[in-house]
């Protein structure tokens, strides 16, 4: 189940960074700013959960590796971000480092 707890506060810690970009459009200002604290909150007390089981060396790189990768790929998918092959093939190996810590 930790594992589980850590995998979810991975995807709200992207939440926050989206919020904030979000929120750099004065008509979706309070929207993006409460998702942002929304997923940080959120994303802080799954992390919290989690390390109840997972050591905080393994927790905190997973999580911030789903956050890391994650954010990339919303950002060049939805807000059309621009990006090159290096950062593409960088964005992957952070997610097989997270599949490593898992299985490690």
């Amino acid at each position: 189940m930790a594992w589980l707890y850590l995998i979810v506060a991975g995807f709200f810690e992207i939440c926050w960074p989206v919020g904030l970009k979000l929120s750099q459009d004065p008509k979706r200002f309070w929207w993006g700013l409460g998702i942002a604290i929304s997923g940080l909150a959120a994303s802080g007390f799954m992390l919290w959960l989690a390390q109840k089981n997972i050591p905080i060396s393994i927790a905190y790189a997973v999580w911030t590796g789903i956050g890391a990768a994650g954010t990339f790929f919303v950002g060049v998918y939805f807000f059309n971000d621009q990006v090159n092959w290096i950062q593409t093939v960088s964005a992957f190996l952070i997610i097989l480092g997270v599949f490593g810590m898992r299985l490690g």
